[in-house]
């Protein structure tokens, strides 16, 4: 049965980071495929510092183009919402009996997923592959770091967020290194993304 870890995000927008966690996961642990399931509009966001569905799946698409272990899933965006991870799961799970899914999440997330729907569900039926945050350290790990379906990675930290990103193309500062070449092309004249002082 062919392992796929869920990487959920808004990718607003995709940058190296989340691809350097993508390739950790498809490299050093048993999932085969990863994929990007990106978010619809969170309503608890501010509207105007979030690019629309299209633009942010059209930029995860240009960004794993090349690579065949990665996909870009756009399966939120006709499901009900608010979106829940464990509906998200049951509606993949029915169209995909032959795959095997596993979540990605930081630590940060892990610590809070005791507030998630059906969280017990969740760690009941799904392994957990969780990648480091430099904002929590060794002695804040949350209690559930030790639950059996919890994997811990020793992926490599990128403090780099897609607030950041925002503001620096808003501020003008050159962005290349950061961002994939080709999802790059379409930060270039996005009104939203030049926006002056972006959050």
């Amino acid at each position: 049965m062919k392992k796929v870890g869920l990487f959920f995000g808004s990718f607003n927008p995709i940058h190296i980071g989340h691809l350097v966690i993508a390739e950790y996961m498809a490299e050093f642990t048993p999932l085969q495929e990863i994929w990007f399931v990106v978010s619809p509009r969170n309503p608890l966001k501010k509207k105007e510092t979030l690019l629309n569905e299209t633009q942010r799946i059209s930029m995860v698409r240009l960004a794993i183009e090349y690579d065949n272990r990665f996909k870009a899933s756009s399966v939120e965006f006709e499901m009900p919402r608010p979106s829940y991870t464990i509906n998200t799961l049951a509606h993949l799970n029915e169209k995909y009996p032959g795959i095997e899914f596993s979540l990605i999440l930081g630590l940060d997330n892990l610590a809070s997923l005791h507030k998630w729907k059906n969280y017990e569900v969740l760690l009941e039926n799904y392994k957990l592959y969780v990648y480091p945050r430099v904002s929590l350290v060794e002695e804040q790990k949350p209690a559930l770091a030790i639950h059996p379906s919890v994997i811990m990675t020793d992926a490599p930290i990128v403090e780099l967020s897609s607030t950041f990103i925002r503001k620096a193309i808003s501020e003008g500062k050159t962005i290349k290194h950061m961002v994939p070449p080709p999802s790059g092309r379409l930060h270039k004249g996005n009104a939203l993304l030049q926006k002056s002082r972006a959050t």
